[in-house]
C-alpha cells in the first residue's frame, strides 16, 4: 500500500510530516510518498533512521499556502505538493493522500482532480467527535455551508459506511442535528431531511439529536450542514480549551492543590487524551473518487502518523467502493 503525504502542508511542514511518516513506516506495512521541496524534506529525513526503500520523495516546485484562494491555487499551482499528490491518487500510483494544508484547496482539489462518486451531489468532511461512549462521526464538518434534504441523506449513507467500516461501530445510530427530538422540530431543511431519511434510509436512522445530547454518544453519526457542523466543532474545541485552562489554574494555586493534581495526574491525562485531536489523525473527505484525509493544520508528528493509520484503514476497508454500492442500491430517484 502506498500513501501520499503532502509534506509541505500544515503549519509546520516537513518538521512534523517527515517524522510522522517515518513513525508510520516503522509501525505499519506501508510505503510513503512525500511530495514537496526535496531539499527541505531530505534535510528532515537525514535526522532519523528509517527504511529508505519504503519512503520516496517526489520533488515539487510549488506550495499552496493558507492565504491562497482554493480554486485558483488548484488550477494554477500544478506542481504544488498538494496537486501532485492528488494526481498520484487519481492515476492509481498511490492508494490515499493526507494533507494538513489549505482546507479549501484540498476540498477543491478533491472535487476537480479526483471527482465525485456517481450519485453523490456534495462530498463532505467527516471528522470524529469525542463522546462519553467513545467517538461519533460528524458529517458535514465544514465543506457545505448550505444543504438540501438529499445531501442529508447522502451524508447519512457516507457517515454510516465510515463509522461501521473504519471506526468499527456496529449498526451506527444515525441522527440529524435539530432543536428538538420530535419529527416536526427544526427548520424546513431539517424537517424535510427527516422525512426523506425516514422514508429512504437503508441505515439505522435514529431521528433527531439535540446539541446537548451529542457529547453523550446518543448518535454514532451526526448529520448536519457544514455551517452547523463547523460551529459544533469550534465550540467544542473552545469549551475543552477553557476547561483545561481553568483546571490548570485551579490546580496550581497552592501546594495542597498541586499535590492533589499529582494524585489525579493519571485520570486528568486520560481525560485530556479523549479530547486530543492528534489521537484521531484527520477527517476524510467522503464522496470523492479516492481516499483523501484532511489533517489538522496544527498537526504534530503524532497526528500525521495517526492520519496515515486512518488512511490505511480507510483503504483496507474499501470505503469508497462501499459508498458507491450504497448509492447505487438507493438509486437516483431515492435522492430526490
Amino acid at each position: 500500500m502506498k500513501i501520499v503525504v503532502d509534506a509541505m502542508g500544515g503549519d509546520h511542514g516537513p518538521v512534523v510530516t517527515v517524522p510522522g511518516a517515518i513513525e508510520a513506516v516503522n509501525d505499519y506495512n506501508i510505503e510513503i510518498i512525500l511530495t514537496g521541496d526535496q531539499e527541505k524534506i531530505q534535510k528532515e529525513l537525514d535526522k532519523y533512521s528509517y527504511s529508505k526503500e519504503r519512503i520516496k520523495i517526489i520533488h515539487c516546485s510549488e506550495e499552496i499556502s493558507n492565504e491562497d484562494k482554493p480554486v485558483a491555487a488548484i488550477r494554477r499551482k500544478k506542481d504544488s505538493s498538494m496537486v501532485v499528490g492528488l494526481n498520484l491518487v487519481k492515476t492509481k500510483e498511490a492508494d490515499a493522500i493526507i494533507s494538513a494544508g489549505n482546507t479549501g484547496a484540498l476540498l477543491a482539489g478533491g472535487l476537480f482532480i479526483l471527482g465525485r462518486i456517481k450519485g453523490i451531489d456534495r462530498p463532505a468532511l467527516a471528522p470524529v467527535y469525542p463522546t462519553t461512549e467513545g467517538v461519533a462521526v460528524l458529517i458535514d464538518g465544514g465543506a457545505n455551508a448550505d444543504c438540501r434534504p438529499r445531501n442529508f441523506l447522502e451524508f447519512g449513507i457516507m457517515g454510516d459506511v465510515y463509522a461501521s467500516k473504519v471506526i468499527g461501530i456496529q449498526n451506527p445510530n444515525v441522527c440529524i442535528v435539530s432543536i428538538g427530538v420530535e419529527e416536526g422540530k427544526g427548520n424546513e431543511i431539517t424537517k424535510e431531511s427527516y422525512k426523506l431519511c425516514k422514508e429512504k434510509a437503508r441505515f439505522n436512522f435514529g431521528g433527531n439529536v439535540e446539541a446537548r445530547d451529542i457529547p453523550s454518544g446518543y448518535a454514532d453519526v451526526i448529520i448536519c450542514d457544514g455551517f452547523t457542523g463547523n460551529v459544533i466543532l469550534k465550540l467544542t474545541e473552545g469549551i475543552a480549551s477553557t476547561i483545561f485552562g481553568a483546571l490548570k489554574e485551579e490546580f496550581t494555586k497552592n501546594i495542597l492543590r498541586k499535590l492533589g493534581a499529582v494524585i489525579l495526574k493519571s485520570g486528568l491525562k486520560n481525560f485530556k487524551k479523549r479530547f486530543d485531536y492528534t489521537e484521531y489523525g484527520g477527517a476524510p473527505f467522503l464522496g470523492v473518487q479516492g481516499n483523501l484525509i484532511k489533517a489538522h493544520g496544527s498537526s504534530n508528528a503524532k497526528a500525521i502518523k495517526n492520519a496515515i493509520r486512518q488512511a490505511k484503514t480507510f483503504v483496507e476497508n474499501n470505503v469508497v467502493e462501499h459508498i458507491e454500492m450504497e448509492i447505487k442500491e438507493l438509486g437516483e430517484d431515492g435522492l430526490d
